[in-house]
């Protein structure tokens, strides 16, 4: 028992043989056997996957056809999207009107149309994208009904028996945006013809 104590206080010293007696130390499996989990036996033919990936693919194909046969006659119900804007996410519908805060170049009047477009959904199916919907799949549509300014924040920073006291006001622009409306503009299976631009700007 001595010598093995000995030869373990030796091998802890050199930093490589440490690692050498970790991993065989892994390799030795305490755990009964109807505590492991069995592995998963997957498919080993290509025929096999073959068969898997047009079932696949006939269910995808499926599902759009539903898909687009409701929005072809206009029965998806009404729309909702997730859309990026300012550095910030906003699930929106038809007749919301959300917040942006900060500086925005927009005046009041302006119709604009995000194109960061992250997720499109109505009651029976939703649209992913990764991250971002494909350009002119789905058409957000937003009028800017306002830009004002917070309510006053008022800084108050004071040092006791140092005769420094300091008050200082603030308030940050703020834009009000109204969503006027939802749309997907195409079939959901076909690709865009647009061409991606990369550089977009919001």
């Amino acid at each position: 028992m001595a010598f093995l104590a000995r030869n373990l206080v030796a091998l802890t010293r050199q930093a490589r043989l440490v690692d050498n007696l970790t991993h065989s130390m892994r390799c030795l499996s305490v755990t009964p056997r109807f505590c492991q989990q069995p592995k998963l036996q997957l498919p080993q033919t290509t025929a096999d996957l073959k068969e898997i990936s047009k079932e696949e693919q006939a269910e995808c194909q499926k599902i759009f056809d539903k898909v687009n046969q409701q929005l072809a006659k206009k029965e998806e119900g009404r729309l909702f999207a997730v859309v990026h804007l300012c550095g910030k996410q906003f699930k929106v519908t038809a007749g919301d009107i959300i917040l942006v805060e900060g500086y925005w170049p927009p005046t009041i009047g302006d119709e604009i149309r995000l194109e960061k477009v992250m997720l499109a959904g109505a009651k029976d199916f939703t649209l992913i994208g990764a991250p971002l919907l494909e350009p002119g799949l789905v058409d957000v549509k937003a009028t800017i009904i306002e830009k004002t300014l917070t309510h006053t924040k008022t800084h108050f920073k004071k040092k006791r028996r140092k005769q420094y006291l300091r008050i200082n006001f603030q308030r940050s622009p703020n834009t009000m945006i109204r969503i006027n409306s939802i749309e997907v503009k195409q079939q959901v299976d076909k690709p865009t013809a647009q061409p991606i631009n990369e550089n977009r700007i919001f």
